[in-house]
């Protein structure tokens, strides 16, 4: 940081928060380490894996290739902004139910994206569920709980 770094806005989970960081700053790098969001994890550092998920404009993004600048003036939503523990999201509930995590590092990934697609798609097919979580890795193997949570989700948003 220095001081001709310019006064950045940015809205997380209802929030603004003004930071004088470079634009070039990594989101994943300021949601954790300047907002103290620990939702988004690292995990590859290179978009792949999905385990820094966050919402920008309700759409499911890769908090570790995005930078400060990419995202000044677009709302940003982590985990925690879904909701919390006395508050759960249908989406973070459905996952609780269906026990859709062994490890949790890929959880956020799967519960922000699963959100994403249920903000645009309330009422997907099996192989349009499959196609929306292909990019987010789960290494512990919990995919059949992790697709019966979304399904689950679904199935509360629509009644």
């Amino acid at each position: 940081m220095t001081v001709h770094d310019p006064l950045i806005s940015l809205h997380v989970n209802g929030e603004t928060h003004r930071l004088r960081l470079p634009g070039s700053t990594p989101l994943l790098s300021v949601l954790r380490n300047d907002l103290g969001l620990n939702g988004p994890k690292f995990g590859c550092g290179i978009g792949e894996c999905g385990s820094c998920t966050v919402l920008v404009d309700g759409v499911a993004a890769r908090a570790c290739v995005l930078h400060l600048a990419d995202v000044a003036g677009h709302r940003v939503t982590t985990l925690e902004g879904l909701g919390g523990p006395d508050s759960l999201h249908p989406v973070q509930a459905a996952f609780v139910e269906t026990a859709g995590a062994q490890c949790g590092y890929c959880l956020n990934g799967m519960i922000m994206t699963t959100a994403a697609l249920l903000d645009a798609n309330p009422d997907p097919s099996e192989d349009q569920i499959r196609e929306a979580l292909r990019f987010n890795l789960c290494r512990c193997g919990t995919h059949v709980e992790i697709l019966a949570a979304v399904r689950l989700a679904a199935e509360w948003r629509r009644r």
